[in-house]
């Protein structure tokens, strides 16, 4: 979809707050009465909330249904676009557009600069394309609703991956920066470079590959697994610093936690994905060799040729909690005191046992609410048995042979 802003400039505040009430009202209708949209909006008059509908309308912002059972309009994407582009220009993260510099399945890609002159790029999410038609069923954007509209969920995962970005490139990791986001549209850091798919030549090919491959283990240690990683989302830097790796990683929308039910299945086609690209290119496809010691990358060189999600990935840290990956879990229970624990909170009584508990509250309240019961004979009887027992340790200490016992063992003392 081919995104015109030459008619931008020309709308006046009114227009974007009847943009703004369309997009409002859409999340309970397909199409939103007129009325409605006046009385969101806000606008003085109706007659001002006719003219500013005309007028989108004209440029294709609003369109109206046909055979609709009432007057109504529904948004655009060119309208959704408008209004994320006008937020950004408001915050002062975009200042100019620029031309397209790509298209993919699921979003375009355009370059765009801010005030200062710092050349940047926008990523327009446009879910719902012929070529991506099953986005709903393979991805849980959804969560528990039932239906939505495209324009939704281009928010969605444009907000997830503005996530994902955020909290990797804090982490240390090799993705581009992101500056901003607004609705479907995420402002981030141009990388000087081409895609790996047109990579056909490289000095060090063989130290790519296992840099390549120990992103997956780390991203995976960190709790998430990346799920489309391959040539087409990989960037090769032209002039990369010393500090510097020579590849970023793109595209993160659809990343999954460790803890998902088909992690393993996802992280080993990510790894074969890299393997086939290397073979097909580089005609490299090293072999493990037990021969080496060196575990600490993948390929020539080293113990392992490839990872293995089984062998290779340890969680250090929980980012996949932290982003809500799809497949986290929020509580591990995988403890047998958390077990034991949970057993005795679910523990109920019988009805004898609750029977017999009572009867032993009773008797210990009768027994000390008992006249009977005095203090001052037990301390009595305590000291008379503790100068009993001296006296019987005396005779023992002097000699004294033949004391009698009783049929408990205990010495007796004739007086």
């Amino acid at each position: 979809m081919k995104l015109d802003i030459s008619h931008m400039r020309y709308l006046t505040n009114d227009d974007f707050r009847v943009l703004i009430a369309v997009e409002l009202g859409s999340r309970n209708h397909e199409v939103v009465p007129t009325p409605m949209i006046h009385q969101i909006g806000g606008l003085r008059s109706p007659s001002t909330t006719n003219r500013s509908i005309s007028d989108l309308a004209k440029l294709n912002l609003i369109s109206k249904l046909r055979n609709a059972k009432y007057d109504g309009y529904r948004l655009s994407y060119l309208g959704f676009d408008y209004l994320a582009l006008k937020s950004m220009l408001k915050k002062g993260s975009l200042y100019s557009m620029g031309s397209p510099i790509g298209v993919g399945k699921e979003s375009d890609i355009y370059l765009v600069s801010d005030p200062k002159g710092v050349e940047k790029v926008l990523k327009v999410h446009r879910l719902g394309r012929t070529s991506f038609k099953t986005v709903k069923r393979n991805r849980d954007y959804l969560k528990n609703r039932q239906s939505c509209n495209w324009m939704y969920l281009s928010r969605l995962a444009a907000e997830k991956e503005y996530m994902f970005m955020n909290i990797l490139y804090s982490n240390g990791f090799s993705v581009p920066e992101p500056f901003d986001s607004s609705r479907h549209c995420i402002i981030m850091e141009w990388i000087r470079g081409v895609t790996m798919r047109r990579l056909r030549t490289h000095k060090d090919y063989k130290k790519l590959y296992s840099e390549l491959m120990r992103f997956a283990v780390n991203l995976a240690n960190h709790g998430l697994i990346h799920c489309d990683f391959n040539e087409f989302n990989v960037i090769i830097r032209d002039n990369p610093k010393p500090e510097e790796p020579g590849f970023v990683v793109i595209d993160f929308p659809q990343c999954i936690s460790i803890e998902h039910p088909d992690a393993s299945f996802y992280f080993k086609r990510d790894i074969e994905c890299i393997r086939k690209f290397f073979k097909k290119v580089f005609n490299y496809g090293p072999a493990s060799d037990p021969s080496m010691m060196d575990e600490d990358g993948f390929g020539e060189g080293f113990k392992h040729a490839y990872p293995v999600f089984e062998r290779d990935v340890k969680r250090i840290n929980n980012l996949d909690v932290l982003v809500e990956a799809s497949g986290f879990k929020k509580k591990k229970k995988n403890s047998d005191l958390e077990t034991a624990v949970q057993g005795m909170r679910e523990y109920t009584y019988e009805e004898e046992d609750l029977e017999d508990e009572g009867e032993c509250f009773e008797e210990k309240s009768d027994y000390e609410d008992s006249p009977e019961f005095d203090d001052s004979e037990s301390e009595g009887e305590q000291s008379d048995l503790a100068e009993e027992n001296e006296r019987i340790v005396q005779a023992l200490t002097s000699g004294v042979e033949n004391l009698k016992m009783d049929k408990l063992g205990n010495y007796i003392l004739d007086d």
